[in-house]
């Protein structure tokens, strides 16, 4: 069994002492999945490389039908060809590694888990995650880890590497767009099981022909994220 699947396992048997990563007061039909896909036909009208827009059409999307907008993993998005972190690669990336949860920025974030700070950055490019801090876990002997990107860059000041966090600490909260890679205000949530050597960052997009190693390096983060 690999160590993804081991993992899977694990968090499937603790789903119920997971803490909820955003304490978002949720009821029926609250929570929209979000599609940014070529199959969306509204994304064709929308010059998605303009932030203002493209905040205006999150809005307009969740108004009226749901209070958090999701979804994102394993999706093959058209929207990354707003983001210059892929200009020059032979196969452009566009398949998303994480789940996105869209809430209005300022949201608090909470630790699912008990952690260390494995490392954090400001990722300030634009099409970036701005502010990411990834943290360090451990359950049943099996160590892994979660990125949180699109951060305010004050969730930065005052944390140091292998800082403890309890399991239902706040330790961010969700930054505006001016301060996380110029996105609609989300996070952008991700269960890794190898940083393979990065710190402070960790790619957020898979090339789509290598789309099966890259989802067996970073499991579906639905996993482990919770709202309530």
């Amino acid at each position: 069994m690999s160590k993804a699947e081991k993992l899977k396992s694990i968090l499937e048997k603790n789903r119920s002492y997971i803490a909820p990563v955003m304490k978002v007061a949720m009821r029926e039909g609250d929570l929209l999945e979000m599609d940014f896909t070529d199959e969306n036909k509204d994304l064709k009208s929308l010059d998605v490389n303009d932030t203002h827009q493209f905040i205006e059409y999150i809005e307009s999307a969740l108004s009226g039908y749901a209070r958090v907008g999701i979804g994102g993993y394993g999706e093959d998005r058209f929207i990354y060809r707003r983001s210059q972190l892929f200009d020059g690669e032979k196969e452009p990336r566009s398949v998303h590694l994480g789940t996105d949860v869209w809430v209005p920025h300022g949201t608090k974030v909470f630790a699912p888990l008990d952690a260390t700070v494995h490392s954090f950055k400001n990722n300030n490019r634009f099409g970036d995650y701005g502010g990411t801090i990834i943290l360090q876990h451990e359950l049943e002997g099996i160590e892994f880890y979660t990125l949180y990107g699109h951060l305010s860059v004050a969730s930065l000041k005052g944390l140091a590497k292998a800082q403890r966090i309890a399991q239902g600490t706040h330790f961010a909260t969700i930054g505006a767009s001016d301060e996380n890679g110029h996105w609609p205000p989300h996070l952008h949530f991700q269960l890794i099981t190898d940083m393979l050597g990065y710190e402070g960052d960790f790619f957020g997009v898979a090339p789509p022909s290598e789309k099966a190693s890259y989802m067996e390096l970073c499991p579906n983060p639905r996993l482990i994220l919770k709202l309530g």
